[in-house]
């Protein structure tokens, strides 16, 4: 407990190379699918201002988020009997910037908690690449909370609290844009080294750097808990249950400035032709059980690459046109069962003559399970391939709409096929 509590009296005292400058508030601190699809300018709120007391907040550098996203899906053709699941989340936010409050500059607060329940029809179906990016477990639980300190005009920050891996490293930078969880937030095994997800996020320390405008290298070091949500139910106290687990990753953003490492995706920032390429590797050095061996195995880890760009617009320097997305993800298949994950996707900006936002997504997941695992005498799994076409519509400023279908070849690795249907919807309050 000794090493936090320096960093946060050092940070208290202003640093080394502090420099004064503007909100330090990133735009977008939420991640996939929770993240804002319009940016802070033009996204409304159900309740307005709260009778001016969202906006006087605001100004003291105190900003609130609250909202509610949720999903309903339902088997419309599957080998298991027909069934409708919904998924709700309800998530608040509140972002501190003591430069504004109390003029500590480059200091800042971010803590986000959600209630969240219904159904997981993945796991009903028995899918490999579940459906839905927002399913995990039902709770009510302090997600995340962390100070971060910036110095040198924003290119060295650094982050200690409690927060989850899989909130920035591995993420899908158009993931709002689609509705399954390969494509809507990171590849389901990325949790094959235990590395942290939301809501059950572990107690963690960050380092990033901007060296280059457009370049940003970042690394984290949190710790391992298999089974969060009953070591740690509602997220109150941080605890320390397994072995530490270091996650780290580079990026190019050209077109952007790297300054927040992996900058926000959104209706405004998709002006132009910009981009995100990321590579990153997770690794944990506990004990892991393989299916060729009666020994535990020490260590395990996870390379991945994702490739975010716009290919084409109708006006240059507008948004209008077409961005594609890739990423891959590689694990020793001697100890993870689904040991690559392949995602592609095409995303049309404004492709319907509306006066509202609209976009329209078409992508593709292939999930292979590792033949260390086949079973002697039983048929062998296949590779896992899924299909996703969805229009996202944000018919309010305050409110979208995303209808999806989702079509899925080889289910759970079998012979299976599944058709799903739904919908997904988000307020802003």
């Amino acid at each position: 407990m000794k090493v936090p509590i320096l960093i946060l009296f050092f940070w208290l005292q202003g640093g080394v190379g502090s420099l004064a400058h503007a909100q330090i508030i990133p735009e977008e601190l939420l991640s996939n699918p929770d993240a804002h699809e319009l940016p802070d300018s033009a996204q409304g709120h159900l309740f307005g201002s709260w009778g001016g007391v969202r906006t006087n907040l605001l100004k003291r550098g105190v900003k609130l988020d609250l909202h509610s996203i949720s999903d309903f899906l339902w088997n419309i053709e599957s080998a298991q009997k027909e069934r409708t699941a919904s998924w709700n989340r309800v998530r608040g936010t509140v972002d501190i910037d003591f430069g504004k409050l109390v003029h500590i500059q480059g200091l800042s607060l971010h803590v986000t908690g959600v209630w969240q329940a219904g159904g997981n029809l993945g796991a009903y179906l028995g899918l490999i690449a579940n459906p839905s990016s927002l399913v995990s477990k039902n709770a009510f639980r302090l997600d995340s909370w962390w100070f971060e300190k910036h110095w040198l005009g924003d290119r060295l920050a650094t982050r200690v609290g409690q927060f989850a891996g899989q909130d920035s490293y591995g993420q899908q930078n158009f993931g709002k844009s689609f509705v399954s969880q390969p494509l809507g937030a990171n590849p389901d095994n990325l949790s094959e080294t235990f590395e942290s997800y939301d809501p059950a996020a572990t107690p963690a320390f960050e380092v990033r750097a901007v060296p280059f405008h457009d370049f940003y290298v970042k690394s984290m070091v949190l710790s391992e808990d298999r089974r969060p949500f009953v070591d740690n139910p509602t997220g109150l106290a941080p605890q320390f249950h397994g072995t530490p687990v270091s996650v780290s990753e580079i990026g190019f953003t050209p077109g952007k400035n790297a300054l927040s490492a992996a900058p926000a995706d959104n209706a405004a920032s998709r002006k132009g032709y910009s981009g995100l390429y990321q590579f990153g590797a997770a690794y944990d050095p506990g004990k892991f059980v393989t299916p060729v061996s009666t020994s535990p195995r020490s260590g395990n880890y996870l390379l991945y690459w994702i490739a975010s760009q716009a290919v084409w617009r109708v006006d240059p320097q507008e948004a209008k046109g077409i961005d594609a997305t890739f990423a891959y993800d590689w694990s020793p298949p001697a100890i993870n069962v689904h040991n690559q994950t392949f995602s592609a996707g095409l995303r049309y900006n404004e492709p319907l003559p509306l006066k509202f936002h609209n976009t329209m997504e078409l992508g593709y997941v292939q999930t292979s399970v590792s033949p260390e695992f086949q079973v002697a005498g039983s048929a062998a799994l296949k590779t896992e391939r899924a299909f996703e076409l969805n229009s996202l519509l944000h018919v309010f400023r305050v409110m979208y709409v995303q209808p999806t279908i989702e079509y899925y070849a080889n289910a759970g690795g079998t012979r299976r096929r599944d058709v799903i249907f739904g919908f997904r919807t988000k307020v802003d309050f």
